[in-house]
């Protein structure tokens, strides 16, 4: 084979494997938000539908469901962070507000973002979020106590769903981590997130 021809393949196969290499890179950088858009999107994991709003006033429902809310932080995160109220009941379609509050109990300002699911997964889809502080990243100075909202319903297509309509309580469960720790904090956020599932789900 003459030497020009071996030097275009080499060549050529060089291209193909950066190319390869570099779609692998993208590919994980991209793993991350796409894998949470899915899970929006279905209801994957017990995340719930973040793309919601208010259904019409005709649309709510006379039967009454109960969310429980659960608060979780990170070790890396100096904060105290927790609901103001354990439960709250609310009817089907019926648009509702809660609280959670944190403290930043460090002596500089700290930045935190919010990861949250919903137990039992089943009631995920059905479950809307209108605002909530999970939505953006939050700062509190040293000392800073706040108050955080977060308005939601319940889709009463939920009575509906064969597999969810049984489904009575629904436990909302945030954890707060660090934000610019997120890439070292999936894991540990994965894992208290299952184990505010497991605690939620028993």
């Amino acid at each position: 084979m003459p030497m020009a021809v071996r030097e275009r393949k080499r060549r050529a196969t060089a291209t193909v494997l950066f190319a390869v290499v570099g779609g692998m890179v993208a590919l994980s950088f991209a793993s991350v938000p796409l894998y949470r858009l899915f899970c929006q999107v279905t209801g994957y994991g017990g995340t719930p539908n973040t793309e919601a709003v208010a259904p019409a006033p005709e649309a709510i429902s006379t039967h009454v469901i109960t969310v429980n809310f659960d608060a979780n932080v990170n070790s890396a995160l100096p904060w105290r962070f927790k609901p103001a109220q354990r439960s709250v009941d609310l009817r089907l379609g019926e648009e509702a507000l809660a609280f959670y509050t944190a403290k930043n109990t460090s002596d500089a300002p700290v930045t935190g973002t919010a990861s949250f699911n919903v137990t039992p997964y089943k009631a995920a889809t059905y479950f809307s979020k209108i605002e909530c502080f999970c939505f953006t990243e939050q700062t509190l100075k040293p000392g800073e106590e706040v108050s955080m909202p977060v308005s939601f319903y319940v889709d009463p297509a939920i009575r509906d769903d064969p597999n969810a309509r049984e489904v009575t309580t629904i436990t909302l469960s945030y954890t707060f981590y660090r934000a610019d720790d997120e890439a070292d904090g999936e894991t540990d956020d994965g894992r208290e997130m299952a184990d505010a599932g497991a605690r939620a789900g028993g």
